[in-house]
């Protein structure tokens, strides 16, 4: 059994410890964990900002309960403010008919093994799914059994992927998808209409379940390597505003731009209520940077995955010591720049949590 999964057996324990330690500071207001986040969202000042880190469990994540225990016993490990549930990437997709192959090393993931679309007429075909039957339904099941096992202490979000990634999904490859959008463009729109009405519903379930809101990435399309602005404004913006209006009682939505080059200054206007990128990538915007731009929505992230896989403790202590004084007084929520390595040293993320007095 993971050690992880050990962990869950002390959830109760863990617990009153570090709600013990808390009690002990002094003249200190004591806040929660769902308190931290919502006072960090809206701009008010904490004990220490809110943390999270979120990686795959490639092997445990195929069936539902092995995602569930996998996700709870991460969380009752480290104790972190929120958790960002981190299902398999493809199940977005799986009851259109994608499949996937594993590889033997159960720190890899996944690679697409089939695809449904291979010209642009199949497109048409493309049928709205329900949201609580297939694979899709065995999520919600998941997130059900996860909010039960958080027992209202934790607030968590759920990964939906935007409705233009999805489509690049469904396809063998992002070349393919993108010579689709040259060639198809009305096929293409009709098939993301489909995409996106099967996930409006489906963030509505979700919500249903008890999350706090959705993890919304742009995945390959929302940086400048892959699309122009007037590209991405003509097929990601709509779709991904109509999917944000569907969580728009949530109060926990963040976006997360991926990738290098992102378009994270074009995409700020969205409405959510926090913004993870990768401030160490190439192109992209420091934290200081975007905080000229983001407005009221708070910045998530400042720490390198790559950083957490390569450094030592005392490397990420140090990283973590920088995040929290060029922040200064101004609210943000330390998570990491995307997924982390399931390869990541303990003692890495151990030295992040003790730095910041998880």
């Amino acid at each position: 059994m993971h050690g992880y999964f050990k962990a869950f057996l002390f959830e109760e324990l863990n617990s009153w410890h570090r709600k013990n330690r808390l009690n002990q500071q002094e003249g200190q207001m004591k806040y929660t964990k769902a308190e931290r986040v919502k006072a960090t969202l809206n701009g008010e000042p904490v004990d220490r900002p809110p943390v999270s880190l979120w990686r795959h469990f490639y092997q445990e994540e195929v069936t539902t309960q092995g995602l569930v225990d996998s996700m709870l016993g991460f969380q009752n490990h480290y104790g972190w403010d929120f958790m960002k549930v981190n299902p398999r990437a493809q199940y977005h997709v799986e009851d259109w008919g994608v499949t996937f192959e594993y590889p033997s090393d159960p720190n890899e993931g996944p690679t697409p093994a089939k695809a449904p679309i291979k010209s642009v007429e199949q497109w048409d075909y493309l049928e709205t799914l329900s949201p609580t039957k297939g694979n899709l339904g065995k999520h919600i099941d998941a997130l059900n059994r996860i909010s039960k096992g958080l027992k209202n202490e934790v607030p968590f979000i759920m990964t939906v992927f935007n409705p233009i990634s999805i489509a690049g999904q469904l396809v063998g490859s992002e070349e393919t998808f993108l010579s689709h959008l040259q060639l198809a463009e009305d096929r293409v729109h009709s098939a993301l209409s489909v995409i996106t009405e099967t996930f409006c519903n489906y963030v509505s379930e979700i919500l249903n379940v008890g999350a706090a809101g959705i993890f919304f990435p742009t995945t390959a399309w929302g940086t400048t390597d892959r699309l122009t602005n007037d590209l991405y404004n003509n097929f990601g913006r709509p779709y991904d505003l109509k999917i944000l209006e569907a969580a728009s009682d949530a109060w926990f939505n963040v976006l997360h731009v991926c990738r290098n080059n992102n378009m994270l200054s074009q995409l700020t206007d969205y409405p959510v209520h926090a913004i993870n990128w990768d401030s160490h990538g190439t192109g992209n915007s420091s934290l200081e940077e975007a905080r000229g731009f983001l407005g009221k929505k708070i910045p998530m992230g400042g720490i390198s995955r790559e950083n957490l896989l390569n450094l030592d403790a005392s490397g990420i202590e140090r990283e973590t010591k920088n995040v929290m004084r060029d922040s200064g007084i101004n609210p943000i929520i330390i998570a990491p720049s995307c997924s982390i390595s399931p390869r990541c040293p303990e003692a890495n993320i151990s030295s992040l949590t003790e730095t910041l007095g998880v």
